[in-house]
């Protein structure tokens, strides 16, 4: 095993950002903060958001108070993403030599006890800091970091069968995330009663679109997971119809949002839901029509890009529920 190779702090920065894997960074940063605010709509909405600093001297507080929360519990969510991401790398050295030979470990810029020790510390920072924070955020960063466990490491390694490695991505993006990181903060703002449909609808179109992200994932790694008997959809069916049936979950996630808005979601904007989502399913269908599936660059750019249309929804969704 290769003892890390980086030297300067900076090149060490470096490799643990790309050991964080950014695109996991980005949209666990971008669920938490729409979140926060899909939590925030339940309490004030449209105008109020603009009036209330300037009506009520309370509100001047309020709004840092609720910013420092937002940061106080995106710590330990971080923290817990490097531990799952940072798990799986460690347990699949040998295989990313194959299919993502950039990544710190498979290159040799960290060594394996290197990336043992990073996975351990932010674990143990994400139970602290979450369990100092209450229960609800507790739970939702405790849950999340077992799915991701049980995904990577043996005995179980559930990454192994398709349908329950599937079932960790879309457990933990789409309900834990989603619902868990909800009740946090409508907690800490006051809220109660039950979970709004307009949050049920959210998680709905993630757990689809995670879904797809989820099968979709493996069509790049194909050679490798082949290789080390990784039986993932791409491996049984083929590439190809896995990128169909991935494509086709997608559009069902988009136009299921489009007909809950359509049959009337409370408390969120039609009018916006309606045209960003359609928009956006036409540009993907522009997209993937025009993906080439015998080139391993031009299917990873396609996955890259089905990651900032997941980030984007963590953006246009909460508009639509802080539009008036």
């Amino acid at each position: 095993m290769q003892s890390g190779i980086k030297t300067t702090p900076l090149q060490w920065f470096q490799a643990l950002w790309k050991f964080s894997r950014p695109h996991t960074i980005v949209g666990t940063s971008l669920s938490v903060i729409g979140l926060a605010l899909i939590a925030l709509s339940t309490q004030y909405r449209g105008g109020d958001l603009f009036t209330i600093g300037q009506t009520s001297s309370t509100a001047l507080v309020f709004y840092p108070t609720f910013l420092v929360q937002i940061i106080a519990a995106l710590a330990p969510s971080l923290a817990a993403n490097i531990y799952i991401v940072g798990l799986n790398q460690c347990t699949d050295i040998d295989i990313d030599r194959i299919n993502k030979p950039h990544l710190p470990l498979a290159s040799g810029e960290f060594s394996f006890r290197q990336g043992v020790g990073i996975v351990a510390c932010t674990g143990l920072l994400a139970i602290g800091g979450a369990g100092i924070q209450g229960l609800k955020l507790f739970w939702t960063v405790a849950l999340s970091m077992v799915m991701g466990t049980v995904y990577s490491l043996p005995p179980l390694r559930l990454k192994r069968f398709p349908f329950w490695a599937a079932l960790c991505i879309f457990g933990v993006r789409g309900g834990v995330v989603n619902v868990g990181f909800f009740l946090h903060f409508r907690s800490l703002l006051g809220g109660g009663g039950p979970i709004p449909l307009k949050v049920w609808g959210l998680t709905g179109f993630v757990i689809l679109f995670a879904f797809a992200i989820a099968i979709f994932k493996d069509i790049p790694d194909r050679e490798g997971d082949l290789k080390f008997h990784i039986r993932t959809l791409t491996v049984r069916l083929g590439g190809p119809t896995v990128f169909r049936l991935a494509c086709w979950v997608l559009s069902l996630a988009y136009l299921g949002i489009v007909g809950l808005s359509l049959w009337g979601l409370p408390a969120t904007h039609p009018g916006w839901i309606l045209s960003t989502h359609l928009g956006i399913l036409v540009l993907f269908w522009y997209r993937c029509q025009r993906v080439n599936l015998s080139s391993h660059l031009q299917v990873t750019q396609f996955y890259q890009w089905i990651w900032k249309l997941f980030f984007l929804e963590y953006v246009i969704f909460p508009i639509a529920c802080l539009l008036p």
